[in-house]
């Protein structure tokens, strides 16, 4: 599809007519003089979408959303009182409307380019995925596949294909499952092993997650019943184990992946509980992040060291520091992971093809040690010059428009929250307001999301990918103000 962006008709909002207002403005008081027989009527909806000035956001939007937007413009109007009086000129009902679609374009999922030094970015789509790897199971997903055929026998099938036994490679667990994301994972965790029954949390690890969910809430939901051990700080084995009844059905022990307490602390060994648990308690482990080996994140506790300690069940993300596509896996023993699937929510959580094609293939390069195997944060800080080199290829290409300063990339995504690195950033000296620059960044054709620090905008390079330095040079050219000589010098 032809980029909108590009199309006349769909300006940037710095290019806007003066009378066109901003999102939350509302009609002016006083309208452009029309002519005599403009001020008596409207244009109708169907004249105004046959005008060339909508034809690329009809392309971008679908022509009812584009109506939608000029019926409501229109409106709007009549119960203007200086439409009443005066009228509107065409040119002021097209600034209106292309305004307008302009606001709805913006709501549109589409590329952006990361400044931001935060690899695993939630609001930018979390973890990305290597091009390698979506070429990969293109085919697969733009045509039928086996994904519920056995085709040994012709008869339908499971849809886990080499995931499971590929993940029993990577974490030492005897079976694993896939659901849409790591919530769900403990959801249906708790739904089948502990719905009705105690579930044993420290207080220290009582945790909320991005978007408002509580530990706590996910607990009540599921029909589980809460048993809180331990203080903030300090929780010990024998805590949990004065805890257990003969209603205790788990003990859920909750990564703190997005947050650290530091000082006066303790806790458990997980192999010190585990071994000390009563047979008919099952210890499960919310690791979050997804790291399944200890070779990238030698300070994280990874998934496999959780199974090797006697975690009977480990959720964790399938994005994040794995590298797949965002989802839920839950890791342990084969006879657990059979009941959660045979659950009927099971249903409601299982994932797409494409999401278990993405996870298949990546599975097989990470064991193969391949490099399209790697997530972003592996694939970042395993290559400190290509941060480098990106921020030289952009201070060469546009002269004058930064200065280099140190900055920090973190991983993100509630994973490794004591973890900084450090990484090259670019200082813009465009001498415009930092925050009038950030908004001006976001409204280029590929948005820019950067960051602001000593109220100077800032592009950290670590985030940048390869693919876009061409794209990033071209618009930041048309954008950026280099600094004046004198200041130039200073700095």
């Amino acid at each position: 599809m032809p980029n909108p962006s590009h199309a006349p008709a769909i300006a940037h909002s710095h290019s806007q007519p003066e009378s066109c207002p901003t999102a939350d403005d509302s009609l002016p008081d006083s309208l452009p003089q029309p002519s005599q027989q403009q001020a008596r009527r409207l244009p109708q909806v169907e004249q105004l979408l046959q005008q060339p000035f909508l034809a690329g956001f009809i392309e971008a939007l679908s022509r009812p959303l584009v109506t939608q937007a000029v019926r409501d413009v229109l409106s709007e109007l009549r119960q203007s009182e200086a439409f009443r009086q005066h009228g509107v000129a065409p040119e002021h009902i097209e600034a209106l409307v292309t305004k307008r679609c302009q606001l709805l374009l913006r709501q549109r999922q589409t590329r952006v380019i990361n400044a931001t030094g935060t690899l695993v970015h939630t609001n930018l789509g979390r973890s990305p995925l290597s091009r390698e790897l979506w070429d990969e199971v293109r085919d697969l997903n733009t045509g039928y596949n086996n994904l519920e055929l056995d085709l040994a026998t012709g008869k339908r099938g499971g849809r886990k294909g080499l995931i499971a036994p590929l993940l029993g490679c990577l974490t030492q667990a005897e079976d694993s499952l896939v659901v849409n994301n790591n919530a769900a994972s403990l959801f249906l965790l708790l739904q089948e092993v502990a719905k009705g029954r105690e579930v044993i949390v420290s207080r220290g690890e009582q945790i909320q997650i991005g978007g408002g969910f509580r530990i706590p809430d996910i607990l009540a939901l599921s029909g589980a019943k809460l048993v809180e051990v331990g203080t903030t700080n300090i929780t010990t084995a024998k805590d949990y184990l004065d805890a257990i009844t003969d209603q205790t059905a788990l003990v859920l022990m909750v990564h703190k992946s997005n947050f650290a307490i530091r000082g006066f602390t303790e806790s458990p060994d997980i192999g010190e509980v585990a071994r000390a648990l009563p047979e008919h308690v099952v210890l499960a482990v919310d690791q979050g992040s997804g790291l399944t080996t200890e070779e990238f994140a030698p300070d994280e506790t990874s998934v496999r060291q959780y199974i090797k300690a006697g975690a009977d069940l480990v959720c964790y993300s399938g994005d994040k520091l794995l590298g797949g596509p965002q989802s839920g896996i839950i890791s342990g023993r084969s006879d657990l992971i059979k009941r959660l699937e045979k659950h009927p929510m099971m249903r409601t959580f299982r994932p797409s093809r494409i999401v278990y094609s993405l996870l298949e293939r990546l599975l097989i390069h990470k064991l193969n040690k391949s490099p399209v195997g790697e997530g972003i944060a592996q694939r970042t800080l395993s290559n400190p010059a290509a941060m480098q080199a990106r921020a030289d290829q952009l201070m060469a290409a546009l002269p004058g428009c930064f200065v280099p300063v140190p900055a920090q990339l973190v991983v993100g995504g509630g994973t490794l929250p004591d973890e900084f690195y450090p990484a090259p950033a670019l200082e813009c000296t465009d001498p415009r307001p930092a925050q009038q620059l950030l908004d001006a960044l976001r409204e280029l054709p590929v948005p820019v999301i950067a960051t602001v620090r000593q109220q100077k905008v800032l592009l950290n390079m670590a985030t940048l990918l390869p693919t876009e330095m061409e794209l990033l040079i071209a618009q930041l050219n048309e954008l950026l103000l280099p600094a004046p000589i004198n200041a130039t010098e200073e700095s």
